[in-house]
């Protein structure tokens, strides 16, 4: 007897033959795919391991553009109808920031025409494109890193800032330490209450506030909870040892990452950005950088892959090899 094929959850947010044409690409090809992005008018492109592919209408990958399935109007309007439930109503929100969460983390990246009230974001309608990035639980992808992160002398974790350009594999990362961290794997000598404020559900991919993701027994998550607010609220409410927030941005986030610093608690952050040099230069990680904040800075590249680790710096861009305990 032959074993059935089981389809992975994300497929659901296609309509029908889009979701027929993907569901015959062999097992191995479903699962290298990172992103999938539908715009009107054009083939429908995969980017499969780090390679850019077209989708066929006999359900296969090719490098050819004139081989591909072209995305229509009408097959837009069916894939909003399916990730809205035919209510455009209950994506007010997600609308406005221009994606949606699926359960397990996966994001569903929107653009058209904006729509704007009193100079600021209302929504996007007439939407002409699709981007479903898919999200992958890797257990162990911090491993190598984890023994660089703990300070054995001092017996505590270093603040961390991860650093990536998009599709590198920081969330991943992030993810992982996370659950290590709680876990208390080693080099930590127990488990650490951690505290995640999740904006966009993609690092524990919650759905009605549990994670679906393994972010270990001592985690507590926000889900779709600003940065800022969110890591305020949990200091105050769940007192976290060990605090875990993706994609660290502007000001607001910046100011309520010292005071967590202040607070005693150790924050993991990423932040999109090619190097140590490139985010010496954006102007709301200057601050924590020149102030010696970070106390590690975890490079990352697709040299071999996503989540190549590039570097592991200290707190003055100096490469580490060892988890050190002077600092």
């Amino acid at each position: 007897m032959s074993s059935r094929i089981v389809l992975p959850p994300w497929l659901t947010v296609f309509p029908v033959h889009l979701k027929d044409m993907l569901s015959r690409l062999p097992e191995e090809k479903l699962a290298g795919l990172e992103e999938i992005r539908l715009r009107i008018g054009h083939p429908i492109e995969c980017l499969w391991r780090g390679q850019s592919m077209f989708l066929t209408p006999k359900g296969e990958l090719s490098r050819w553009l004139s081989a591909g399935y072209r995305f229509t109007a009408e097959d837009g309007v069916k894939m909003l109808n399916v990730i809205s439930n035919h209510s455009l109503y209950t994506l007010e929100e997600e609308l406005r920031r221009g994606y949606v969460t699926l359960p397990g983390g996966h994001r569903v990246g929107i653009s058209g025409k904006v729509v704007l009230e009193k100079g600021d974001v209302k929504g996007i309608r007439d939407i002409s494109s699709f981007n479903v990035r898919i999200a992958r639980e890797v257990i162990g992808a911090a491993n190598s890193v984890m023994p660089l992160l703990w300070n054995p002398g001092r017996q505590e974790i270093y603040h961390t800032l991860i650093v990536s350009p998009p599709q590198c594999g920081k969330t991943t990362l992030i993810r992982d330490i996370a659950r290590q961290v709680s876990y208390g794997n080693s080099p930590l000598p127990r488990g650490y209450k951690v505290g995640i404020v999740d904006e966009r559900s993609e690092i524990a991919g919650c759905v009605r506030g549990v994670p679906q993701k393994d972010v270990g027994p001592r985690t507590d998550v926000l889900d779709s909870c600003p940065k800022a607010e969110g890591m305020m609220m949990l200091i105050r409410s769940m007192s976290p040892e060990v605090l875990v927030v993706d994609e660290i941005g502007g000001e607001k986030d910046t100011q309520a990452l010292l005071e967590s610093v202040h607070a005693g608690v150790k924050v993991i952050t990423t932040a999109h950005g090619w190097d140590y040099r490139d985010v010496m230069h954006r102007p709301s990680l200057a601050p924590l950088l020149s102030r010696w904040t970070f106390e590690r800075v975890v490079i990352l590249s697709r040299e071999r892959g996503p989540g190549t680790i590039k570097a592991v710096l200290d707190r003055e861009g100096r490469p580490v090899t060892t988890g050190g305990g002077k600092e």
